[in-house]
Protein backbone atom coordinates (compact mmCIF):
# COMPACT_ATOMS: atom_id res chain seq x y z
CA UNK A 1 0.00 0.00 0.00
CA UNK A 2 1.28 3.45 -0.93
CA UNK A 3 -0.17 6.94 -0.66
CA UNK A 4 -0.38 9.83 -3.15
CA UNK A 5 2.25 11.87 -1.28
CA UNK A 6 4.78 9.02 -1.35
CA UNK A 7 7.44 9.11 -4.09
CA UNK A 8 8.78 5.77 -5.34
CA UNK A 9 11.28 5.63 -8.18
CA UNK A 10 9.91 3.37 -10.94
CA UNK A 11 13.07 1.24 -10.87
CA UNK A 12 12.73 0.37 -7.16
CA UNK A 13 11.78 -3.25 -6.49
CA UNK A 14 8.97 -3.42 -3.95
CA UNK A 15 7.74 -6.78 -2.59
CA UNK A 16 4.23 -7.94 -1.77
CA UNK A 17 2.15 -6.41 1.05
CA UNK A 18 4.57 -3.53 1.61
CA UNK A 19 3.13 -0.37 3.23
CA UNK A 20 4.84 2.96 2.59
CA UNK A 21 3.36 5.95 4.42
CA UNK A 22 3.05 9.53 3.05
CA UNK A 23 6.01 11.89 2.60
CA UNK A 24 8.50 9.05 2.19
CA UNK A 25 11.05 9.03 -0.65
CA UNK A 26 12.22 5.75 -2.23
CA UNK A 27 15.07 6.24 -4.73
CA UNK A 28 16.10 3.94 -7.55
CA UNK A 29 18.33 0.86 -7.05
CA UNK A 30 16.35 -0.04 -3.93
CA UNK A 31 14.91 -3.45 -3.00
CA UNK A 32 12.27 -3.89 -0.28
CA UNK A 33 11.07 -7.32 0.85
CA UNK A 34 7.55 -8.59 1.41
CA UNK A 35 5.52 -7.40 4.38
CA UNK A 36 7.72 -4.45 5.25
CA UNK A 37 6.27 -1.24 6.71
CA UNK A 38 7.95 2.12 6.14
CA UNK A 39 6.65 5.12 8.08
CA UNK A 40 6.35 8.77 7.07
CA UNK A 41 9.29 11.03 6.26
CA UNK A 42 11.71 8.16 5.63
CA UNK A 43 14.35 8.53 2.92
CA UNK A 44 15.74 5.40 1.29
CA UNK A 45 18.68 6.10 -1.02
CA UNK A 46 20.16 3.96 -3.81
CA UNK A 47 21.85 0.79 -2.67
CA UNK A 48 19.33 -0.10 0.05
CA UNK A 49 18.52 -3.81 0.31
CA UNK A 50 15.76 -4.25 2.88
CA UNK A 51 14.48 -7.68 3.88
CA UNK A 52 11.05 -9.05 4.71
CA UNK A 53 8.83 -7.86 7.56
CA UNK A 54 11.10 -4.95 8.43
CA UNK A 55 9.63 -1.95 10.27
CA UNK A 56 11.19 1.45 9.60
CA UNK A 57 9.90 4.33 11.71
CA UNK A 58 9.56 8.02 10.74
CA UNK A 59 12.64 10.10 10.06
CA UNK A 60 15.03 7.24 9.29
CA UNK A 61 17.57 7.64 6.48
CA UNK A 62 18.78 4.41 4.90
CA UNK A 63 21.74 3.97 2.53
CA UNK A 64 22.91 7.59 2.36
CA UNK A 65 26.43 7.97 0.99
CA UNK A 66 29.25 7.48 3.54
CA UNK A 67 30.57 10.35 5.61
CA UNK A 68 34.03 9.46 4.36
CA UNK A 69 36.18 11.79 2.26
CA UNK A 70 37.72 8.76 0.51
CA UNK A 71 34.34 7.73 -0.90
CA UNK A 72 34.47 8.05 -4.68
CA UNK A 73 30.88 7.31 -5.66
CA UNK A 74 31.42 3.56 -6.03
CA UNK A 75 28.36 1.33 -6.23
CA UNK A 76 27.78 -0.08 -2.74
CA UNK A 77 24.89 -1.21 -0.57
CA UNK A 78 23.29 -0.98 2.85
CA UNK A 79 21.59 -4.28 3.72
CA UNK A 80 18.98 -4.85 6.43
CA UNK A 81 17.93 -8.41 7.27
CA UNK A 82 14.45 -9.82 7.79
CA UNK A 83 12.35 -8.89 10.82
CA UNK A 84 14.45 -5.90 11.88
CA UNK A 85 13.00 -2.84 13.58
CA UNK A 86 14.59 0.51 12.71
CA UNK A 87 13.28 3.21 15.02
CA UNK A 88 12.92 6.98 14.59
CA UNK A 89 15.69 9.02 12.98
CA UNK A 90 18.16 6.16 12.60
CA UNK A 91 20.83 6.78 9.94
CA UNK A 92 22.51 3.87 8.15
CA UNK A 93 25.19 4.71 5.56
CA UNK A 94 26.07 2.42 2.69
CA UNK A 95 29.50 0.87 2.27
CA UNK A 96 32.70 1.99 0.58
CA UNK A 97 35.20 0.14 -1.56
CA UNK A 98 36.62 -1.39 1.64
CA UNK A 99 33.79 -3.89 2.18
CA UNK A 100 31.31 -2.73 -0.48
CA UNK A 101 28.39 -2.92 1.94
CA UNK A 102 27.04 -2.08 5.35
CA UNK A 103 25.13 -5.03 6.84
CA UNK A 104 22.56 -5.41 9.59
CA UNK A 105 21.56 -9.02 10.22
CA UNK A 106 18.13 -10.50 10.91
CA UNK A 107 15.95 -9.80 13.94
CA UNK A 108 17.84 -6.72 15.07
CA UNK A 109 16.38 -3.82 17.07
CA UNK A 110 17.98 -0.49 16.22
CA UNK A 111 16.52 2.14 18.55
CA UNK A 112 15.98 5.84 17.92
CA UNK A 113 18.80 8.17 16.78
CA UNK A 114 21.35 5.41 16.24
CA UNK A 115 24.01 6.09 13.59
CA UNK A 116 25.59 3.14 11.77
CA UNK A 117 28.43 4.29 9.54
CA UNK A 118 29.85 2.81 6.34
CA UNK A 119 31.07 -0.78 6.16
CA UNK A 120 29.77 -1.79 9.60
CA UNK A 121 28.83 -5.46 9.93
CA UNK A 122 26.18 -6.24 12.56
CA UNK A 123 25.19 -9.87 13.05
CA UNK A 124 21.74 -11.31 13.79
CA UNK A 125 19.67 -10.64 16.92
CA UNK A 126 21.54 -7.55 18.10
CA UNK A 127 20.08 -4.64 20.06
CA UNK A 128 21.48 -1.12 19.74
CA UNK A 129 19.79 1.17 22.27
CA UNK A 130 18.96 4.84 21.72
CA UNK A 131 21.67 7.12 20.33
CA UNK A 132 24.42 4.53 19.88
CA UNK A 133 26.95 6.18 17.56
CA UNK A 134 28.96 3.72 15.50
CA UNK A 135 31.90 4.82 13.35
CA UNK A 136 32.95 3.05 10.16
CA UNK A 137 34.16 -0.55 9.78
CA UNK A 138 32.83 -1.74 13.16
CA UNK A 139 31.88 -5.42 13.53
CA UNK A 140 29.33 -6.69 16.06
CA UNK A 141 28.69 -10.35 16.85
CA UNK A 142 25.29 -11.98 17.23
CA UNK A 143 23.10 -11.32 20.30
CA UNK A 144 25.20 -8.31 21.34
CA UNK A 145 23.41 -5.61 23.33
CA UNK A 146 24.88 -2.10 23.27
CA UNK A 147 23.55 0.42 25.80
CA UNK A 148 22.24 3.86 24.90
CA UNK A 149 24.55 6.77 23.99
CA UNK A 150 27.53 4.47 23.52
CA UNK A 151 30.15 5.71 21.04
CA UNK A 152 32.18 3.10 19.15
CA UNK A 153 35.56 3.82 17.54
CA UNK A 154 36.13 2.95 13.90
CA UNK A 155 37.43 -0.57 13.19
CA UNK A 156 36.44 -1.76 16.68
CA UNK A 157 35.22 -5.34 17.03
CA UNK A 158 32.52 -6.41 19.49
CA UNK A 159 32.08 -10.12 20.15
CA UNK A 160 28.89 -12.16 20.26
CA UNK A 161 26.69 -12.25 23.39
CA UNK A 162 28.31 -9.06 24.70
CA UNK A 163 26.56 -6.55 26.99
CA UNK A 164 27.96 -3.00 26.97
CA UNK A 165 26.77 -0.47 29.54
CA UNK A 166 25.04 2.70 28.34
CA UNK A 167 27.18 5.79 27.87
CA UNK A 168 30.34 3.79 27.20
CA UNK A 169 33.23 4.82 24.95
CA UNK A 170 34.39 1.74 23.02
CA UNK A 171 37.98 2.35 21.93
CA UNK A 172 39.21 -1.25 22.18
CA UNK A 173 37.80 -4.60 21.06
CA UNK A 174 35.27 -6.26 23.37
CA UNK A 175 35.72 -10.06 23.60
CA UNK A 176 32.69 -12.37 23.27
CA UNK A 177 30.42 -13.34 26.20
CA UNK A 178 31.52 -10.41 28.38
CA UNK A 179 29.92 -7.47 30.16
CA UNK A 180 31.68 -4.12 30.14
CA UNK A 181 31.27 -0.61 31.48
CA UNK A 182 33.03 2.27 33.27
CA UNK A 183 35.51 4.71 31.74
CA UNK A 184 37.84 3.62 30.29
CA UNK A 185 35.84 0.61 29.17
CA UNK A 186 36.56 -2.27 31.54
CA UNK A 187 35.72 -5.96 31.91
CA UNK A 188 32.79 -6.37 34.33
CA UNK A 189 32.34 -10.15 34.27
CA UNK A 190 30.69 -12.45 31.78
CA UNK A 191 27.18 -11.96 30.46
CA UNK A 192 25.80 -14.91 32.39
CA UNK A 193 22.19 -13.71 32.30
CA UNK A 194 22.27 -13.32 28.53
CA UNK A 195 23.97 -16.69 28.11
CA UNK A 196 21.31 -18.46 30.17
CA UNK A 197 18.63 -16.81 28.07
CA UNK A 198 20.35 -18.30 25.04
CA UNK A 199 20.33 -21.78 26.64
CA UNK A 200 24.01 -22.04 27.50
CA UNK A 201 24.55 -24.75 30.12
CA UNK A 202 26.01 -24.12 33.57
CA UNK A 203 29.13 -26.02 32.49
CA UNK A 204 29.60 -23.80 29.43
CA UNK A 205 29.14 -20.65 31.51
CA UNK A 206 31.61 -21.90 34.12
CA UNK A 207 34.21 -22.59 31.41
CA UNK A 208 33.77 -19.12 29.92
CA UNK A 209 34.13 -17.59 33.38
CA UNK A 210 37.31 -19.57 34.02
CA UNK A 211 38.79 -18.49 30.68
CA UNK A 212 38.32 -14.83 31.55
CA UNK A 213 39.91 -15.35 34.97
CA UNK A 214 43.11 -16.14 33.09
CA UNK A 215 42.68 -13.14 30.79
CA UNK A 216 41.66 -10.53 33.36
CA UNK A 217 42.06 -11.68 36.96
CA UNK A 218 45.31 -13.64 37.34
CA UNK A 219 47.73 -10.82 36.58
CA UNK A 220 49.06 -12.48 33.41
CA UNK A 221 50.01 -10.75 30.21
CA UNK A 222 47.81 -11.65 27.25
CA UNK A 223 50.17 -14.08 25.55
CA UNK A 224 50.83 -15.98 28.76
CA UNK A 225 47.12 -16.05 29.57
CA UNK A 226 46.27 -17.50 26.16
CA UNK A 227 48.93 -20.18 26.51
CA UNK A 228 47.67 -21.10 29.98
CA UNK A 229 44.09 -21.32 28.68
CA UNK A 230 45.14 -23.72 25.94
CA UNK A 231 47.01 -25.90 28.46
CA UNK A 232 44.51 -25.86 31.31
CA UNK A 233 41.05 -25.65 29.70
CA UNK A 234 39.62 -28.33 27.43
CA UNK A 235 38.88 -27.33 23.82
CA UNK A 236 35.36 -26.11 23.14
CA UNK A 237 33.60 -23.87 20.66
CA UNK A 238 33.53 -21.05 23.21
CA UNK A 239 37.16 -21.44 24.27
CA UNK A 240 38.42 -21.50 20.70
CA UNK A 241 36.27 -18.52 19.73
CA UNK A 242 37.61 -16.43 22.62
CA UNK A 243 41.20 -17.37 21.76
CA UNK A 244 40.68 -16.57 18.09
CA UNK A 245 39.02 -13.23 18.87
CA UNK A 246 41.80 -12.05 21.15
CA UNK A 247 44.59 -13.19 18.85
CA UNK A 248 43.02 -11.51 15.83
CA UNK A 249 42.36 -8.22 17.66
CA UNK A 250 44.16 -5.38 15.92
CA UNK A 251 43.13 -2.64 18.36
CA UNK A 252 43.75 -4.72 21.48
CA UNK A 253 41.05 -5.79 23.90
CA UNK A 254 39.43 -3.74 26.67
CA UNK A 255 41.25 -3.55 29.99
CA UNK A 256 40.59 -5.73 33.01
Amino acid sequence: MTYPLTHIDPSAKIGQNVTIDPFTMIHGDVEIGDGTWIGSNVTIFPGARIGKNVRIFPGAVISAIPQDLKFGGEKTTAEIGDNCTIRECVTINRGTVDKDRTVIGKNCLIMAYVHIAHDCQIADNCILANSVQMAGHVTVGEFAIIGGSTAIHQFASIGKHVMISGGSLVRKDVPPYTKSGREPLTYAGINSVGLRRRNFTDAQIADIQEIYRYVYQKGLNIQTALSEIEEQISPSLERDEILSFIRSSERGIMKG
